[in-house]
């Protein structure tokens, strides 16, 4: 699959990030790896951008950086909005970054057995 602009590529990293469940977070880089494309984490993150307002609706919270960092946070209707999306989910979040997050962590290759 060719990254980028694609809206192909834009969908199926809306798909992937549906999967991701409640509670659980994952990383740009686990969903570029999941299509196959592993140097395309950016362009996974251009693709959460365009999800709001997606149909069916695209959980954008639970996608975060390899680090746990809530990066994509400037892309929410406010600067606090992804935090509150997470901590209504039970994921603690201090400092913009995702408490325990190895132990919240969903990697699609693994779940989805994609490898």
């Amino acid at each position: 699959m060719k990254p980028g602009k694609n809206p192909d590529f834009f969908a199926a990293v809306h798909d992937i990030a549906r999967l991701v469940p409640y509670g659980r977070v994952t990383s740009y880089g686990a969903i570029a790896r999941a299509l196959g494309v592993r140097s395309a984490s950016r362009m996974v993150g251009w693709a959460m951008s365009a999800s709001h307002g997606a149909m069916p609706p695209v959980p954008a919270h639970r996608v975060v950086n390899s680090a746990g960092l809530l990066t994509g946070k400037d892309h929410f209707a406010t600067p606090t909005a992804m935090r509150e999306q997470l901590e209504a989910e039970g994921t603690l979040v201090v400092d913009n970054k995702v408490v325990d997050f190895q132990a919240r962590f969903w990697e699609p290759l693994n779940e989805l057995s994609l490898d």
